[in-house]
């Protein structure tokens, strides 16, 4: 289960209560520096952005690629560890705006990890230290540390001992070769 919090509400659907829930400045004043991010070429000019602007928790030598889309009422709720990948055109939500209600969740990315490009990652879900999401996935509940895990909906296709025996048999990274 995602760890998110729960907010009824009683008019129209949530989204049409939105500038009730967060200020108005303040979703355009994101939306313009992550606009600016999606587009730069620069990593280390991106990560500036995010943690100057955004107040997000960006891990050193982290590396959004081209069109990454972050949460743009709540991108403080993100963090991302050291040198970890997130994959071109990647959304990560940390919001989800419903019919009755809305959920706001933190999302935790560990450090080491590869997102494949066009990942969505929703709100209250945390992804482990060296984890790998495969290309295309639905982030929709926690990722262990070390998994490989794709598809939609998203299950582990090899755990971390999995993992850790086929790069054991991997000749690649050998120091003889």
């Amino acid at each position: 289960m995602r760890k998110t919090d729960r907010y009824r509400v009683t008019e129209a659907n949530s989204l049409w209560q939105v500038y009730k829930t967060v200020p108005f400045f303040k979703v355009v004043r994101n939306f313009v520096v992550i606009q600016l991010a999606r587009y730069t070429p620069f990593l280390p000019v991106k990560n500036w952005l995010y943690r100057t602007f955004l107040g997000m928790d960006v891990g050193r030598y982290t590396a959004f690629a081209l069109m990454v889309m972050l949460d743009v009422m709540f991108p403080e709720k993100i963090s991302v560890g050291r040198n970890t990948v997130i994959g071109y055109n990647t959304t990560i939500l940390a919001h989800e705006y419903l019919i009755k209600e809305y959920r706001l969740g933190k999302v935790e990315i560990g450090s080491e990890v590869l997102i494949g490009a066009n990942t969505t990652i929703l709100p209250g879900v945390t992804i482990g230290d060296g984890a790998i999401v495969s290309a295309g996935t639905l982030v929709h509940k926690d990722v262990p540390p070390g998994a490989f895990v794709g598809g939609n909906p998203m299950s582990v296709i090899y755990s971390k001992e999995e993992m850790d025996k086929r790069k054991e048999e991997d000749t690649f990274f050998d120091d003889d070769v």
